[in-house]
Parts: C-alpha cells; structure tokens; sequence
C-alpha cells in the first residue's frame, strides 16, 4: 500500500464551476497506482468541490442560479459581513455542498462515470488562489 499527496493550486476568475478534472487525473495518472482511493479536500471555507456533469454547460449556469436564489448576496439578511457581501453567502453554499470528495482508483484510472468531472465551485465574486489538497492511497 502506498500514500501520495499533492496539492493543487486553482486560480479563479470569482463565481463559478471551474473544471479541476484535468488536472487531478494527470496527477494521479502519475503515480503509477491501479487500484485504490483518491480523496480531495478544498482548505478554503468560501469554496466547495463537486463532481457534476461535464457536458452541458448550461448545467452549470443553472447550478449558480439555483445557489444565487437559495443563498443571495443580501447584507440585510446576515450579521457576518466583515469580509464583504458575497462572504457570508459563501459560507451558506460551502454548507450547502462539501469539501471533500473521494473518488476510487480502478484500472488506474479515477471511476468517474462518463459525464463526471470534477469541481472547484468558487462562491466568492473576486479572483482567489485556491488549494485543494490530494491524497491518493492504493498499489
């Protein structure tokens, strides 16, 4: 059994899905492991991950309406507001969605189904820097 970590740096443009599945599978494609499990956490508590359809982009544009209408950018609304309007929003979402994904290793490759792909979703409005730790454990 063996343990490989990483972390990936994800530079964002404010909201959106950012497609971080290129980067994870070249990653873990060299590691040389076939079978195992891949874990990634996002350190960040205004960011989330999701494994999400790939395909369609529309997806993706009613996944940000949806959490616009669930979670708004209202200041009257919150008493956490120390960060700027869109902070305590983004901590609603976070809640909302998760952190941390697991993925298994088979056949030395991630079991995504063939629309999958996996997701920084940055709820946040400005540009950030964020990290996504990967440990990867298998043979």
């Amino acid at each position: 059994m063996q343990q490989k970590v990483h972390e990936l740096s994800v530079a964002t443009q404010g909201k959106g899905l950012f497609d971080i599945t290129p980067a994870v599978t070249r990653w873990v494609s060299a590691q040389g492991l076939t079978t195992g499990l891949l874990t990634l956490f996002c350190r960040h508590t205004s960011a989330s991950l999701l494994i999400q359809e790939n395909a369609d982009p529309d997806v993706r544009t009613d996944i940000l309406a949806y959490f616009e209408r669930l979670a708004p950018e209202d200041p009257r609304r919150y008493v956490h507001s120390i960060e700027g309007p869109d902070d305590m929003p983004a901590h609603l979402r976070v809640a909302l969605t998760q952190v941390q994904l697991s993925i298994p290793l088979m056949g030395g490759r991630l079991a995504l189904g063939t629309w999958q792909g996996i997701y920084l979703f940055e709820h946040r409005c400005h540009s950030q820097n964020r990290r996504i730790a990967l440990h990867l454990l298998g043979d």
